[in-house]
């Protein structure tokens, strides 16, 4: 998002190590904001308060945070409770917290503190145009809507990621919405055919904004910016400025001879072998109605990768007879699913062109996370083959962890490299002797050594168990069979026989 530049910054802020101390804190800064700030400035405050909120879990039985902070400040007969009442009544995300701002807001007026002159200006903003700039594929778009506080414009910028149902990624408030207009226009001129520029009804992007939100806010572990949440509460505040959202468009089923249909007029137009275009096709529009079911035959470059990254995790099932097609199979479908979305031959020999580099990355042996998990398995039968990769991916799941601040690619089948795995993997608090252990099963479960191991975990698995419950169900097996606490050394018919009642 190129005009992330522009965006509202602040300073770090410092560890505050209680939520007391965060109350208060929070009060202080609504205290110091004077007679006559901008409206905008107090939402942004209030907003950026809810952030520090929004990643943070609420067990059972708990208050939401938002919740404990308005009963916090009602208690409190400052001016500074009575401003950042006067903000949550208006910014607060959920309709209970708006509620009880207000009603908190009123016990603190009722005991002598005077309203805060500034409060009947907040969330007045008045909603203008909306745009949107993007890749010509519809792989993610940026949608800026501009709002107005009297004569001061403002915008709220969003990055939408359509490979993943048009989330949100990223999140920002910028100063000088027309400049960003500006700039998308002038970089649309300069590469119409592969950048667009265009106007958005406010209603459709009501819906793009809430529904994004929406979608990323159900993620457990979303992959988002670190503005997100800072401006999250005052999306939800502007965006009701806006019109109603528009409607969803239904999405209709496909049925099976619709896609039998699809499927064989790309076979006949691939030009490839029949069986493997048949077998790569049908996936690729499995995919398209997996992730983009409203346009399932839209083309891009990150959805191709998804899809590609899909098939090395075995998402999508692939004959091994069928491999060696991947390549020229995708890039037919490429060309024609470019086609019959009118895309420029500019734009689609830019997107063969990035096509090709992920299949090359897909393609190449040594880099192949698949292929790690293969490496010492040349004799194997391709049924003990699909056996050891489920096996192997259940030990390990990730090949990847962070050294110094940097993802790298470590090689499961060193043994040194594959504990490093398993400790990036464990629980902070998880003592040295069950990590041990941990590394142990994962060694046990690689190897096939004792046999026994896997066919206890696929039984635990047909009891629901996740990977954790199983992991902690093998540990307490095992350390169960020791024979020396010391050594960590265990009796081996001891641990089968009771890896058998598992």
């Amino acid at each position: 998002m190129s005009p992330v530049s522009r965006a509202r910054k602040k300073a770090p802020q410092p560890v505050t190590h209680s939520v007391t101390g965060l109350f208060k804190d929070v009060l202080n800064d609504f205290s110091a904001l004077g007679a006559d700030p901008a409206p905008a400035d107090v939402e942004l405050l209030a907003s950026e308060v809810l952030g520090q909120f929004h990643d943070l879990p609420v067990e059972d039985g708990e208050e939401p945070l938002g919740l404990e902070l308005i009963a916090f400040a009602q208690r409190k007969i400052t001016p500074g409770a009575a401003a950042l009442l006067a903000a949550l009544k208006v910014v607060a995300e959920t309709d209970v917290e708006r509620k009880a701002a207000d009603a908190g807001l009123q016990v603190v007026l009722g005991r002598g503190i005077p309203a805060p002159p500034w409060a009947d200006g907040l969330g007045r903003v008045t909603a203008g145009e909306c745009w949107r700039t993007g890749d010509v594929y519809g792989d993610e778009s940026s949608l800026l809507c501009v709002f107005s506080h009297g004569d001061q414009a403002y915008g709220l910028l969003a990055l939408l990621d359509f490979t993943e149902g048009g989330r949100v990624r990223d999140l920002v408030v910028i100063d000088q919405p027309a400049d960003v207009i500006a700039e998308m226009r002038e970089q649309s001129d300069a590469d119409p055919e592969l950048v667009l520029f265009e106007a958005v009804d406010p209603a459709e992007a009501h819906r793009l904004i809430a529904d994004g939100l929406a979608a990323t806010d159900h993620l457990d572990e979303a992959d988002v910016s670190e503005d997100y949440a800072r401006f999250h509460a005052v999306a939800l505040t502007w965006c009701r400025a806006l019109p109603e959202p528009a409607l969803v468009p239904e999405v209709a089923e496909w049925s099976d001879t619709e896609r039998a249909a699809v499927v064989e007029q790309f076979v006949a137009a691939s030009g490839e072998d029949a069986d493997a275009a048949r077998a790569i096709g049908g996936l690729l529009l499995e995919h398209g109605l997996r992730t983009d079911p409203g346009n399932p035959l839209r083309v891009g470059p990150e959805k191709i990768a998804r899809f590609l990254e899909g098939l090395l995790g075995e998402e999508y099932e692939l004959d091994a007879d069928h491999e060696d097609a991947v390549e020229p199979v995708v890039l037919a479908w490429v060309q024609w699913t470019g086609e019959r979305a009118h895309l420029t031959e500019t734009a689609i020999a830019a997107l063969d062109e990035a096509v090709s580099d992920y299949l090359s990355e897909y393609g190449d042996d040594d880099d192949s996370p698949l292929e790690r998990y293969f490496a010492d398995t040349a004799d194997l039968s391709p049924t003990e083959l699909a056996d050891a990769l489920e096996r192997r991916m259940f030990a390990v799941p990730s090949l990847t962890t962070e050294i110094d601040e940097e993802e790298v690619d470590l090689d499961p089948t060193d043994p040194d490299q594959r504990r490093a795995l398993v400790i990036a993997e464990a629980d902070e608090d998880e003592e040295e002797r069950r990590l041990i252990l941990r590394a142990t099963i994962v060694d046990q479960l690689w190897d096939n050594e004792p046999a026994e191991v896997w066919p206890a975990v696929e039984r635990l698995q047909e009891g629901e168990l996740d990977r954790d419950e199983i992991f902690e169900q093998l540990i307490d097996t095992l350390e169960n069979s020791l024979l020396d606490g010391e050594n960590l050394e265990y009796d081996e018919d001891a641990y089968v026989e009771a890896l058998a009642e598992l």
